[in-house]
């Protein structure tokens, strides 16, 4: 999962006194101890900060934890005091539209940028502004900043370009700024959504736009570029006919600027999506937040009309349909060549009673028709377990039963997983090339299906077996009638539904697959909603949604582990304080709400009613004397 797994020697007294010579002891504590499962199930409303007359967009802590700053359609940013719940600073930013991002650049300076198209940059305590860019010609939804960088700042627009803006230099908006120009290749509809700095290498930049693909660039292969709009073209001087120019402009002269190398860039979209040629028009996808882990090794990825998903940026994989022993396999069938036997896989061992506890209430679950409760349990029974093919195995028929945007996809993961971890397993061959089929991948399904009937031949002529064929035979001859008979396509119609460009083709073509998912929050309202790691060991991961909920995952499990009323509408923002378990949420409602584990004896009333009451010493003694005499 992209995080570095400990050896044995270094767990226990040895690797505490290890720890302790290279000073590591504080970190690890912090590590393990800042977000734990008994905060998790104590989480509560700690308070409420009023102030803001408008819907908060956005949170920010700065380096400490001392202060948190909050942006709100009211145009002001309040930094807060979150230990004495009052305000400290109430700035008037000079927006004139919804500010959408706030970020610390310093103790002493903070950087915003607002609907009104304009980033800006100033010092809390007054004086002059260091920044006042209105290059972009379209809102501005995301700033980023490097942790120990704070010259740098980057922002991204609807006008499909992220900005690279440098303190030590006075701006001019004809200046060479522009970093990346998605309107490159994705055409004049291109909209950047958001944007995150990698804090342990900030030279990866990672950007989300109105589509369902993730782009990792490295920055040190990137030349800033220019672009020439005309003069009096800013974006508060005329309005929207002056910003349609500006878009057509750009897009017009995007393919005559420096584009960015390929080798500077790595795609990640969820397999199921990426692998559907129409790409899911509908609902439309776009990328409302993304953010890299602590250890800067996984992007968390809140994908709107659709999930939340985990990306390893090191050890990323293509979506998988057919793996290459499959393939392999069946070329030499075909060839007639001779094969070596299937090695006899290794024994596995038996599950642990709790373990095996789990999988069978799951296995009653899903003869019961629960389905979704039944993935929970073997999700549980992984999490513990991770190694065992029959728990992959059963997951994936409870998933492809389900049904939920996903399942049939991850259903074929599981597959995959139980068949490297136990190469004989039956169910698992069959269900991968039911899988495949359901997700109407008819030639891939008759691919495996061969591997299956070879490699299991007392199985081949099984009745599931032979419906499954009849399917594929239906679905093959169907496939071919269709592709003789489908009409060529109108050329408005390939120029609106395809990408401008064959890189752009190619790019996501290499996209990277997930390595997790997490269910259960609604992401279609709006653009801006959050996705955040819990604690720098990223054990939990939480989420607002449309209904007003907070949700908490596990990371280990993919479960729910609480669910948080914290707007009367939405939740968009949930930021965790630095250095405690201390999270701060904001929404629709103008307040910011901050959540932290509660006392399991909430008032003095209950602490006296559970304390063992003590009497005076003369009554102690008259029970006593009592007792004593009592037969």
């Amino acid at each position: 999962m992209g995080r570095r797994e400990e050896p044995a020697w270094a767990k226990g007294t040895v690797g505490l006194l290890g720890a302790r010579e290279r000073g590591y002891v504080d970190r690890q504590f912090q590590n393990r101890l800042t977000v734990t499962r008994s905060m998790i199930d104590r989480l509560g409303l700690e308070t409420e900060l009023n102030g803001h007359m408008g819907c908060v967009n956005c949170l920010e802590w700065n380096h400490d934890g001392s202060v948190l700053a909050s942006a709100s359609d009211d145009l002001h940013v309040i930094l807060w005091d979150p230990y004495r719940y009052k305000q400290l600073h109430n700035i008037a930013t000079g927006h004139t539209g919804n500010i959408f991002s706030v970020k610390f650049l310093s103790p002493d300076l903070i950087a915003t940028c607002a609907a009104d198209g304009t980033v800006r940059a100033r010092s809390i305590c007054g004086g002059a502004p260091l920044l006042e860019c209105s290059c972009h010609c379209g809102r501005v939804k995301r700033l980023a900043v490097a942790p120990h960088n704070p010259h740098l700042i980057w922002s991204a627009g609807e006008d499909g370009l992220i900005l690279q803006h440098d303190l030590r230099t006075s701006h001019r908006c004809t200046s060479a700024n522009v970093l990346v120009n998605l309107l490159n290749h994705l055409g004049r509809y291109a909209e950047a959504k958001c944007v995150s700095v990698n804090p342990r290498r900030p030279y990866q930049l990672a950007v989300g736009a109105n589509d369902l693909y993730v782009r990792l660039y490295d920055t040190r292969m990137i030349k800033l570029s220019k672009l020439q709009v005309q003069s009096g073209a800013g974006a508060g001087a005329g309005g929207a006919r002056v910003a349609w120019e500006r878009a057509d402009v750009r897009c017009a002269r995007a393919a005559a600027d420096r584009g960015v190398p390929r080798a500077a860039v790595t795609y990640y979209a969820p397999g199921h999506l990426s692998i559907e040629p129409n790409e899911h028009n509908f609902p439309k996808k776009a990328t409302t937040y993304v953010a890299f882990s602590h250890d800067g090794n996984e992007l968390l990825v809140n994908l709107g009309s659709e999930q939340i998903y985990l990306f390893d940026i090191n050890h990323g994989r293509r979506p998988v349909l057919v793996e290459s022993f499959i393939i392999q396999h069946n070329h030499a069938y075909r060839a007639g060549e001779a094969r070596d036997p299937s090695p006899e896989p290794e024994p596995q061992q038996p599950l642990p009673e709790s373990v095996r506890a789990l999988k069978e209430q799951a296995n009653e679950l899903v003869n019961a028709g629960n389905y979704a409760t039944a993935v929970e349990m073997y999700n549980a029974a992984l999490g513990a377990c991770p190694n065992h093919a029959i728990l992959y195995s059963n997951r994936a028929a409870a998933l492809m039963r389900r049904g939920w945007s996903g399942d049939t996809y991850a259903a074929i993961k599981d597959c995959y997983r139980a068949i490297k971890l136990d190469s004989g397993h039956v169910k698992s061959h069959f269900r991968l090339a039911k899988g495949l089929m359901d997700l109407k991948r008819a030639r891939e399904a008759h691919e495996c299906l061969l591997y299956f009937k070879d490699k299991f031949p007392r199985h081949a002529s099984s009745h599931a077996v032979f419906l499954l064929q009849k399917d594929i035979n239906v679905a093959l001859d169907t496939v071919e009638t269709q592709a003789d008979e489908a009409p060529s396509t109108a050329p408005g119609e390939a120029e609106e539904n395809q990408p401008t460009s064959l890189l752009e083709r190619q790019l996501r073509a290499a996209a990277l697959d997930y390595s997790q998912r997490f269910l259960g929050h609604c992401n279609t309202t709006t653009d801006i909603k959050e996705a955040s790691f819990l604690g720098p060991d990223a054990n939990y991961i939480a989420a607002g949604s449309d209904d007003g909920s907070m949700f908490i995952w596990c990371r280990r499990t993919g479960n729910i582990v609480r669910c948080l009323r914290g707007d009367e509408s939405i939740v968009n923002c949930v930021q965790l304080h630095p250095a405690a378990c201390l999270l701060a949420t904001s929404g629709i409602e103008p307040c910011v709400r901050l959540w932290s584990p509660r006392p399991e004896v909430h008032t003095h009333r209950e602490l006296r009613a559970a304390a063992p009451r003590r009497l005076p010493a003369g009554h102690q003694r008259h029970r006593a004397l009592r007792a004593a005499l009592e037969p």
